[in-house]
């Protein structure tokens, strides 16, 4: 995952993200009022195990259509209205199909997301994904891809055939050429799934690994999930990283 021109990231979060996060209440990472009387029928997940198991729950809900839609009320929008605290961060695809609060069965204030075409991954993207668990302690990241991925095949093919995509799509193209070529190393019927697979796989692994997370994961305070969409069946398949 490219780094580059971000030699005082320590620096910026001890310093700019946390003026910020007592400044702004809009993208507050904390609260002047306490969090404790949550009025979410269950506690906020404070371990990267706890909040791995919530997640999956509601996507087992969500298979299932046993719906509880969480945290969707009056009376959750104005207890977050002045901070957050989520327990889980979703890097996703910007696909219509798959959107993370609904296939998880969350609600406000539940989880911070991110939608990328084919989960590519940037500077800028790189540091939304690090925020919860780096200022409010999120103790879980998920990097979700999906069945039939039109970012993933499109890139796929321009690669295969080398015709650059139009205006900025290009830049999606090359985030995605390490999984193009771990794919073509790899073979198989279905590239495309194939892929999409292995975009999730090397996002996490990058994660997992960067300078600022991994001594979080080290420690056992943070997580990095890599996991996959059916659209077909609405499950969530983990390929890596689930915690123990």
């Amino acid at each position: 995952m490219d780094r580059a021109g971000h030699p005082d990231r320590r620096a910026l979060l001890a310093g700019g993200l946390a003026i910020g996060a007592l400044t702004l209440t809009g993208c507050s990472a904390t609260s002047a009022a306490p969090l404790g009387s949550s009025p979410s029928p269950e506690a906020r997940p404070t371990t990267p195990a706890g909040a791995f198991a919530r997640l999956m729950a509601g996507n087992r809900r969500w298979v299932s259509g046993d719906l509880r839609h969480p945290d969707r009320d009056p009376d959750r929008r104005e207890f977050v209205a002045q901070g957050q605290e989520p327990y889980g961060a979703i890097l996703s695809c910007i696909d219509s199909r798959v959107p993370p609060e609904l296939l998880f069965d969350t609600g406000l204030g539940d989880l911070y997301v991110m939608r990328t075409g084919g989960e590519a991954v940037g500077p800028v993207v790189t540091g939304s994904v690090e925020y919860g668990p780096m200022t409010s302690g999120t103790p879980l990241i998920v990097v979700l891809g999906h069945q039939r991925c039109g970012a993933i095949e499109a890139a796929y093919k321009s690669l295969r055939d080398g015709k650059p995509l139009p205006g900025n799509l290009q830049a999606i193209v090359k985030a995605l050429r390490p999984a193009y070529e771990q794919t073509v190393r790899q073979g198989g019927s279905d590239p495309v799934d194939t892929m999409a697979r292995a975009q999730v796989k090397l996002t996490a692994t990058d994660l997992r690994s960067n300078q600022d997370l991994a001594p979080l994961v080290a420690k056992g305070t943070l997580a990095v999930v890599g996991a996959y969409y059916s659209l077909d069946t609405g499950k969530v398949e983990v390929l890596t990283g689930a915690p123990s």
